[in-house]
């Protein structure tokens, strides 16, 4: 039960629907508002990830400690725009009140060879976003082999990533355990060579809690305890998050 209560705590509650409107991303927040009071032996949710046109309506509704606020950004899901509009997208998000920024990889310049084109864009947008987190989406399931998304991890991490994330969800397959196990093992191996500890983040079709469960295996058994936490491991999701409440609280219908 505790691992499922930690995955929980993981969870990056996500939006990213075109019917979205302030309504519905007002009640989302309103839900997560109410956390604290409704299940005070529960930790919240890790964050909330919506579009980046909300970031700032999410800022003025949300009032539950601890919860960060994440943007896609980048030209979402497809990055097939110009670098700049990509930057002061996210700059903006920023502004807007968004803590953190999930971007996907310019996968054409990687698949193409360019990969200094890769590294200075995600090197701008770091640099624009300041303070922000970055998360860089590989989109895994369009990287053919292990070693292209060996090679993608290890390109974002050095480029100024501070997490790595398999998937947009938009595209099929989304997260993989394969391509987790790939990831973490980069993760580890950027540690040992530099100190610094990039945190891995799942996103895409997780919605079973033995899904999350398996997740949660990989980064432990890979990574070990110490990325066991909101800083560095996180779980892309909508309703995946009512699936573990209905499991640590039985017979809850959820929330979310």
């Amino acid at each position: 039960m505790n691992q499922i209560i930690e995955c929980f705590s993981f969870i990056d509650l996500t939006s990213l629907n075109a019917t979205d409107t302030d309504a519905t991303i007002e009640a989302m927040v309103k839900k997560v508002n109410e956390i604290p009071q409704r299940f005070p032996h529960l930790p919240n949710v890790a964050a909330i990830c919506v579009f980046p046109s909300f970031a700032g309506l999410v800022r003025k509704a949300l009032t539950a400690p601890h919860v960060r606020i994440a943007v896609t950004g980048a030209g979402f899901p497809a990055p097939q725009t110009f670098l700049k509009i990509k930057i002061e997208e996210c700059r903006m998000a920023v502004e807007e009140g968004a803590d953190e920024v999930d971007i996907v990889l310019p996968i054409h310049h990687f698949l193409s060879g360019n990969y200094a084109l890769v590294t200075d864009e995600i090197g701008a947008i770091k640099e624009a976003i300041g303070g922000a987190h970055l998360k860089v989406i590989l989109e895994s399931g369009l990287l053919s082999t292990p070693q292209l998304i060996a090679s993608a991890g290890q390109m974002a991490m050095e480029a100024g990533a501070d997490f790595i994330k398999t998937s947009t969800g938009k595209v099929s397959p989304a997260a993989t355990i394969e391509a987790a196990e790939v990831m973490c093992s980069q993760i580890k191996a950027y540690y040992q060579k530099t100190g610094k500890r990039i945190g891995f983040k799942p996103a895409g079709g997780i919605v079973a809690v033995e899904d999350a469960l398996a997740y949660h295996a990989v980064v432990q058994q890979t990574l070990g305890a110490e990325w066991l936490k909101p800083e560095l491991f996180r779980i892309g999701a909508s309703r995946l998050a009512n699936n573990l409440l209905k499991c640590i609280l039985s017979n809850s219908e959820g929330v979310f």
